[in-house]
């Protein structure tokens, strides 16, 4: 798949998500075989640029190409600015938030809500299409409630505006994350246009991946919150894209590496106050529902390291937490605390 110059390759997407999907963990994801990653949503006020937050989410040094940015708004010509503003701090194709169901997004008028303004909807993307000279790519979900399916009308504004593709979650606003995504909307949106489509929701598994890209069409598929502690599910899903065959689970110890460096590089780039309280909810997202741990092991370990105020405490529980595991013995985390 190619959205304007840029090879998209292995066809596999990490989601905007907010709060998830900052620089270590696009990094990571990028390196574990994620074909693209796209940037936590920004904030198209120009007001919020220079808060730390912002400063942030706009850091892009470093990341392999290309790098995708999304804004978030209402108003055409402030969304314009800031497409420009974000190309000028190194995006590489710019993407328009209409997909987050949040209400706080979605009070604002922003976000999903944003469907059910078709001619507003319409304007932004002309705005947005015109004030940058790199690819503007667009996700959207399949309409605000049941009854108000405009997805399909949507996608016709956005390859008519000249956005360069499309990424549709198969819910609508009203769903949030709930129920089963709607992969029948997603494919006859794809049939409807000739520019690139992504499919998105409820892919967890490399078949569920092949699957979706069958029953789809789709050129790509993109993977938000099943990537969350498992970052390794790109490469999965890239190897059996490719081959068909499915590669073994991760070992204790490939896990404890990655985590490791996981932690290690949000304390580095959040600073260490931040940078630990970040880490919290991924220590979550790594230790959850694994079948080789014992449950009581998993909540022990939960509930001591969630209470580390400092990188070292934090790594350290977690490295002597794993190396036990792998050597088959049970640490007393209150003791190791």
């Amino acid at each position: 798949m190619r959205i304007g110059p840029f090879l998209i390759e292995p066809k596999v997407i990490l989601a905007p998500m907010a709060g998830v999907t900052d620089k270590p963990f696009r990094l990571l994801c990028k390196q574990l075989g994620a074909g693209l990653a796209v940037s936590e949503m920004t904030s198209s006020d120009p007001r919020f640029w220079t808060t730390t937050k912002s400063l942030r989410r706009m850091d892009h040094d470093g990341e392999p190409d290309p790098v995708s940015v999304q804004i978030a708004g209402t108003d055409p010509a402030v969304l314009a600015d800031a497409a420009r503003h974000n190309v000028q701090q190194g995006a590489q194709l710019i993407d328009i938030n209409m997909g987050c169901p949040a209400r706080k997004v979605c009070n604002a008028w922003a976000g999903s809500a944003l469907m059910r303004d078709e001619r507003l909807v319409a304007n932004i993307l002309d705005a947005v299409v015109r004030a940058v000279d790199v690819p503007v790519t667009l996700k959207i979900r399949t309409g605000w409630d049941a009854d108000h399916r405009n997805a399909p009308v949507i996608a016709r504004l956005a390859q008519a505006a000249g956005i360069a593709a499309l990424t549709v979650h198969g819910r609508t606003r009203d769903q949030q994350y709930t129920g089963m995504a709607e992969y029948d909307t997603i494919a006859a949106i794809k049939r409807d246009l000739s520019i690139p489509v992504i499919a998105n929701g409820d892919i967890d598994s490399p078949a569920k991946a092949a699957w979706v890209l069958r029953q789809t069409g789709c050129d790509a598929v993109m993977v938000g919150r099943a990537a969350q502690g498992r970052p390794w599910i790109f490469r999965e899903i890239a190897h059996y894209l490719a081959t068909g065959e499915l590669l073994p689970e991760p070992t204790l110890q490939d896990i404890r590496d990655v985590l490791l460096g996981h932690l290690e590089h949000l304390h580095a780039f959040h600073g260490e106050l931040a940078g630990v309280r970040i880490a919290r909810k991924h220590l979550g997202w790594y230790g959850k529902d694994r079948a080789d741990v014992p449950a009581d092991q998993r909540a022990a370990f939960r509930a001591v390291v969630n209470r580390a105020e400092t990188a070292q405490a934090q790594l350290a529980l977690t490295r002597d937490y794993f190396d036990a595991l792998i050597a088959g013995e049970t640490l007393d985390m209150a003791a190791a605390a």
